[in-house]
């Protein structure tokens, strides 16, 4: 039995989340909560012929029931980025909503491992680490920061600059999860590349700055909620 929680789950991050979390062999319930629209969220999801049972939960008042016995609480809640905004705009908003979540996870399912995807990450991770400590529940080994978005979009701009496949393409990324705190190690590709001093330094560049390529291209729009579909 794997129990995993989306808090945050009607969002433009969570609804894609959870259709993929219910298409995992390894979840046997899938836990959905956010502060709205949630029920249709889960209603839809629970029609996908796969084993995860999925329940839908809404507010403050129902988040206790949500996170109970969870053994993976996955966190995208909060605002996301517009144009104009640095992930640190987003901190006075989200760091609130992932201190008074995690706090939630430290009362009902202290032992779950929590992954935070809650910009600005490099925040949100020491601020949920603070409240696990202060709740005398703390475990460096089951806190988590979400930055495998920095390598896939690094894989995915080498692979095309070089013509290889992308899905057998792999460059470590190292830091955190913001402008110049990303660091691909692209000297340590698989396969191996090379590029001029010129070229590397604009794919580095590029790879740093990929989260606000995609917010000017959005212009602020907000995400259409797709329709959930097992096939």
């Amino acid at each position: 039995m794997s129990k995993v929680v989306v808090l945050g789950a009607s969002g433009g991050i969570g609804q894609p989340l959870s259709l993929l979390l219910k298409q995992s062999p390894l979840v046997t319930q899938l836990a959905l909560y956010d502060l709205a629209h949630t029920p249709g969220v889960a209603a839809d999801l629970s029609h996908m012929n796969t084993r995860a049972k999925v329940t839908g939960y809404t507010g403050p008042d129902e988040l206790k029931k949500a996170l109970e016995g969870a053994d993976v609480v996955v966190i995208p809640a909060g605002v996301p980025r517009k144009p104009g905004m640095t992930r640190d705009d987003l901190f006075n908003t989200n760091a609130s909503i992932v201190r008074d979540l995690v706090t939630g996870v430290a009362a009902a399912c202290p032992k779950a491992c929590i992954a935070i995807i809650s910009n600005p990450v490099n925040s949100t991770v020491p601020i949920a680490s603070e409240v696990l400590k202060k709740a005398g529940v703390y475990d460096p080994n089951r806190v988590f920061g979400v930055t495998t978005l920095d390598v896939v979009r690094a894989n995915a701009f080498i692979a095309e600059a070089k013509g290889l496949d992308p899905a057998a393409t792999n460059i470590p990324v190292i830091g955190g999860h913001a402008g110049v705190t990303i660091i691909p190690l692209i000297s340590r590709s698989t396969p191996t590349v090379s590029f001029g001093a010129q070229e590397h330094d604009a794919l580095v560049k590029r790879i740093q700055d990929a989260g606000t390529e995609v917010v000017k291209a959005k212009a602020g729009t907000v995400r259409i909620r797709p329709r959930f579909s097992s096939k």
